[in-house]
Order: structure tokens, then sequence, then C-alpha cells
């Protein structure tokens, strides 16, 4: 048995601290849990420190490059709004599903790369845990032209 790495040790380590939990566009809550399964709302990419969104449509504005990292920036965002409801990473035993949506021009499918940007860090920060599920899925547009939104299910201890 592999044994349990501190998500929180390890974003130490790379140096990496996390930006404050973003606010709710709408009438709903950006964090909620059901027993032991915490579903986060949908979210974007936000460059650190101003917290101004990463927009675009890949493909034609965003290289897959670029949309890779907000997709990494958008990790970063729901691991802080998930450390905001648990008090800390440690109280995740690690991911169940993960909902990738990349606003995307027209004939663009290179999708799994850019969704691999959020997923790779989830990896790194539980890799105790059994791979999460995940979609990734081309879209038109997105709330506020954000290149890249994701949803996901993390499990707690």
């Amino acid at each position: 048995m592999t044994p349990m790495t501190d998500p929180a040790e390890v974003l130490r380590q790379k140096g990496i601290t996390l930006p404050p939990p973003l606010s709710p566009a709408g009438q709903y809550s950006p964090v909620r849990q059901v027993g032991n399964l915490v579903f986060l709302s949908g979210m974007g990419p936000t460059n650190a420190p101003e917290g101004v969104p990463v927009t675009g449509k890949v493909g034609r504005d965003v290289s897959l490059a670029q949309a890779q990292h907000a997709a990494y920036l958008t990790c970063l965002n729901a691991l802080s709004s998930l450390e905001a409801h648990c008090g800390s990473l440690s109280a995740v035993a690690g991911f169940v599903k993960v909902n990738g949506y990349v606003n995307c021009a027209p004939g663009f499918i290179d999708l799994p790369p850019i969704i691999d940007g959020f997923s790779s860090l989830i990896n790194e920060l539980w890799p105790q845990s059994i791979p999460h599920a995940r979609a990734a899925i081309g879209v038109a547009e997105l709330p506020f032209d954000i290149c890249v939104e994701v949803e996901c299910v993390a499990e707690l201890r």
C-alpha cells in the first residue's frame, strides 16, 4: 500500500500557493457536501495575483499549451474552494469525477490533453488514490468567455 501523501505539503514543496476561493457568479454554492462526497461547481481559470479570468476560444485565440495551463489554474481554484470547505486538503481522500469543458473553435478536437492540465495536478497530490473518472467536452461558449471550466466531485476520508 502506498503511504498517504499530504497534498498541502506537496503544494508547499512545489512552491504553489492557492489563490483565494472564487465567489459564485450566480445563485448557487461553489461547494456542496453530501455524505462523504464534495461537489464543486463549475469554475474557471484566473491569473494570480490579479484574479483576472483566462479567456478566449481554444484553437483560435488560445493555444493548446495555454489551455492546458488554464486547466491547471482552474485546478488551483478548485483546490482553494475545497480547502476552504474542508479546512484542510488532508481531509480529502481523492477525486471521484472531473468534467472538463473547453471553449473551442469549430473543428478543434484535441480536448483530453487540455483537461490533463487539471488531472495531472490532482494525480500528483493524491497518488495513492484510484484515478478519477473524467469527461473532456468541447463547447461553443462558456460563461464570461473563459477558455476552460471544470466541475468535479471529491471524496472525503
